[in-house]
């Protein structure tokens, strides 16, 4: 359950995207809702964030993305989808079962793939490496790049800035190469596996949180291998 405020900031947020495709700035936010600093307005985007109903889009200003709306108001954000708008891009709810229902409903029919679990991931300090496969998750075979993938449960909050949650189910896409950036599951030493930005400092990399409670942390190229990037993440609420 949201507070008024929360509500109110957030349908501020999606009548504004809906009107002109550019999310409002703080000092439109703090004006709208008659706050006396912005640091209420960050707060209130905060709370948003962690009830899953917006995100802040990394490396670009005033980038925020509507997800959902209370389920009473859901068929506004649907009509604001349907005219070309924002989309979300975190999936709620079961994979598996939402494709199955699609197929017992006679809906689009669409193929789907099995997506195997191999464990759980750090976002935080590095736990363990990669599990073996402990079972999967059905997706439409259409809401995959190419290539080869897999999934992991996250556990920690080192990401919640980048809309990543402890409990959240990541979809990695395998690759040993990524661009500086990236969000991806980097396996330190050979035995610690974590899910972090990564940046290229000269000869260095540097695995970035994204939660300022943690340091950067930085290591020499042979110490860190990666094991794939992120494309995508669904959540059960």
């Amino acid at each position: 359950m949201l507070t008024r405020k929360q509500l109110e900031l957030l349908m501020f947020i999606h009548e504004r995207l809906k009107e002109s495709g550019v999310p409002p700035s703080f000092e439109e936010m703090k004006d709208a809702l008659d706050l006396r600093s912005k640091s209420g307005i960050h707060r209130l985007i905060t709370a948003l964030e962690e009830r899953g109903f917006v995100r802040r889009l990394p490396h670009r200003a005033r980038a925020l993305e509507v997800l959902r709306l209370p389920e009473s108001m859901s068929p506004s954000l649907a009509a604001a989808r349907g005219r070309g708008g924002f989309s979300p891009s975190v999936i709620e709810g079961s994979l598996g079962r939402v494709a199955q229902k699609n197929l017992e409903d006679g809906g689009d029919n669409r193929e789907t793939v099995a997506i195997p679990i191999m464990g759980r991931i750090a976002a935080g300090t590095p736990i363990e490496a990669i599990q073996t496969q402990s079972h999967t998750i059905s997706m439409p075979v259409d809401m995959l790049p190419p290539g080869e993938h897999f999934a992991l449960e996250v556990r920690g909050d080192s990401m919640i800035e980048a809309g990543i949650l402890d409990g959240d189910t990541v979809l990695i896409k395998r690759t040993n190469s990524a661009d500086s950036g990236d969000i991806v599951v980097a396996l330190v030493d050979r035995e610690e596996a974590t899910l972090k930005r990564l940046r290229r400092r000269g000869a260095s990399i540097a695995l970035e949180a994204a939660n300022p409670t943690y340091e950067t942390r930085i290591f020499g190229p042979d110490r860190v291998d990666i094991q794939g990037k992120l494309v995508g993440l669904f959540r059960r609420y």
